[in-house]
């Protein structure tokens, strides 16, 4: 066994060292495997003309002789959190885009087995990865994990690792270069060490059949196409235990029908199975919850009956302190607030959000719209720029594809039709389906216009076929005029599909008093009552399924510039930025309180 183990590390090692390793498919459920946290201080060096790759800064050098010296260090210098975002750690970095070099020891872990992975649930935005002086991996995309094998890498002690990470905003990435949010950077999300046996679960996907609520369907994956491995399934409370067998794809399947004793998950009752996978060497165990969803005509079915969504949206920001939320209580925080709203549903606007986040959301009874940052300005015409869209959005989808909570997977917000974008988009649809076809496709609009000839409220955009249910961002009141009273605001939009209200709402002040009537007095007076006139117009949409207001807290945004009212934050949320509940807030508490 042992020689075995040293050939394979050794095989490893060769390709390593003749190919550098890219990222590679994320295990499934890392956190409910064997880990060691790799959070914590890390040494840092702010690389603002990029010179660090040139200076080979990765290695790490230290003088040996009398004449040796190097312009760099990563001990007694800059420590930052990990995770954080370096912009809300250090005044200096605050508005700061571009390299920062992170570095770190470690041992490898006594738990190791015969396989070890190194997994970053995010780093925003491109990193490098340098371990022991050597370049293993690289990854772009802020907000999805990823993770490198360092198997015949590592060393049994002081192993030197490394990350280049760059924020700079350019036109070919997503977000593009101009995005209604902070441009935070950083290792923002978990760093940890994996580890596996030589044979290991790698994948699994388990859930209600889309149509059916006795069955269960199982698909399971092990690594390197492994034929003939026993797998295990179990859901105790359910009685449930089926021993499957691989394929020459190492995938083994089942699906379990007439189970007649499921409790299914819903907002009201979030109810969660605990679930075990397992081979001979390798198990993996989490909860997971049980429901159906489903369109028909123009409303959306969950278990069998209509559900309107009275959801919020809200970034991964903790306003209070200008940074990235990151943590399980970070989570908490967010999510305490849109319950004490009355909320059955959350847009995570507008990227995948921390896994604390959507784990904490399904156990609270939250259904969730997930999306890339596909947001207005991409580059619909770069091929390069889909390649990497559909990366970020098959990285969301196997993540989180377990979490019965997402109803929604979100293709994009606020774009503009053309033949590029429909191709793009398209990619992105079939990105999806091809490994998740059971959840719901939509996509935000902003394209509603009146037209005063039908005196109606209209959209002409054809790619509203190509998807299940259709969302609009409106901001009556605040970018645009009432053409007509909110009560003879009469829409006919996607009048065949179940329709969403994505976005909606105006800026005001915390604590600031003025005019209802008047959109420059900045007024919680004036966003009040522009909430109240905007639920009197959804009155009038037929194919109304549910509202998402925009947005729960004020966040830090760098191209709003009123000195007195704005200075840096989006001022539309419900709730201030320091934490404050403004009159809007009471008016949609009520709405979702009263509304069925």
């Amino acid at each position: 066994m042992k020689a075995s183990r040293t050939i394979f590390n050794l095989l490893l090692l060769l390709c390593c060292f003749f190919f550098k390793l890219s990222a590679q498919e994320t295990l499934v459920n890392v956190y409910g495997r064997t880990t060691q946290s790799l959070n914590g201080k890390w040494e840092a060096i702010i690389d603002q003309y990029d010179q660090g790759r040139k200076n080979k800064i990765y290695l790490n050098k230290k003088p040996a002789g009398k004449t040796d010296f190097y312009e760099y260090a990563f001990d007694g210098g800059l420590k930052l959190n990990v995770p954080s975002d370096w912009n809300s750690q250090l005044p200096e970095l605050k508005y700061y885009e571009g390299t920062v070099w992170y570095a770190r020891h470690f041992d490898a872990p006594k738990t190791h087995r015969e396989r070890l992975f190194i997994y970053f649930a995010a780093v925003s935005y491109r990193c490098k990865v340098y371990l022991n002086g050597k370049e293993i991996a690289e990854h772009e995309g802020g907000f999805t994990p990823f993770q490198v094998e360092i198997t015949g890498l590592v060393k049994p002690s002081d192993n030197f690792l490394a990350l280049e990470v760059n924020n700079t905003r350019t036109a070919d990435a997503i977000p593009a270069k101009s995005f209604d949010w902070w441009n935070y950077g950083g290792i923002t999300r978990d760093v940890m060490l994996v580890s596996t046996p030589k044979i290991f679960i790698q994948d699994y996907f388990i859930q209600l059949d889309k149509n059916h609520p006795d069955q269960i369907n199982v698909k399971v994956k092990v690594v390197d196409k492994q034929k003939n491995v026993a797998v295990k399934v179990e859901i105790p409370e359910l009685n449930i235990r089926q021993n499957l067998v691989t394929d020459d794809q190492g995938i083994a399947s089942i699906s379990m029908a007439n189970l007649k004793k499921i409790q299914r998950w819903s907002p009201a009752s979030p109810k969660l199975y605990q679930v075990l996978v397992s081979t001979k060497e390798d198990r993996a165990a989490e909860w997971i919850g049980f429901r159906n969803l489903a369109v028909k005509g123009t409303q959306i079915y969950l278990n069998e009956e209509p559900v309107f969504l009275k959801s919020i949206s809200f970034h991964e920001e903790i306003p209070q302190r200008k940074g990235r939320a990151f943590s399980e209580a970070d989570a908490m925080m967010l999510l305490s607030e849109a319950k004490a709203l009355g909320c059955n549903m959350i847009r995570l606007a507008h990227y995948p959000q921390n896994e604390y986040t959507v784990r904490a959301a399904e156990k609270m009874g939250f259904l969730l719209w997930e999306e890339t940052p596909i947001w207005q300005g991409i580059d619909f015409e770069n091929q390069e720029t889909k390649k990497k869209a559909g990366k970020m959005i098959s990285e969301m989808v196997m993540r989180d594809k377990n979490r019965c909570a997402i109803s929604f997977w979100g293709m994009a917000n606020e774009t503009q039709p053309s033949a590029a974008r429909n191709e793009f988009l398209k990619y992105l649809i079939k990105c999806t389906k091809d490994i998740d076809s059971t959840r719901l496709i939509t996509a935000a609009f902003d394209l509603v216009r009146f037209n005063p000839d039908k005196q109606r409220f209209v959209m002409d955009d054809p790619f509203i076929n190509e998807i299940d249910v259709v969302a609009i961002n409106k901001y009556m009141g605040w970018y645009h005029p009432w053409p007509v009273a909110p009560k003879k605001a009469i829409w006919d939009v996607a009048s065949n599909k179940p329709l969403i209200i994505s976005e909606f709402g105006a800026e005001a002040l915390y604590g600031k008093t003025g005019d209802a009537d008047v959109a420059s007095s900045w007024s919680e007076d004036y966003q009040a009552q522009l909430y109240k006139d905007n639920l009197e117009m959804f009155k009038n949409i037929p194919n109304l399924n549910g509202i998402s207001p925009w947005v729960l807290f004020d966040f830090r945004s760098p191209f709003r510039f009123h000195p007195t009212y704005q200075d840096g934050w989006n001022r539309k949320g419900l709730v201030s930025d320091q934490g404050f509940r403004k009159k809007a807030w009471y008016v949609i508490a009520d709405y979702y309180k009263n509304i069925k």
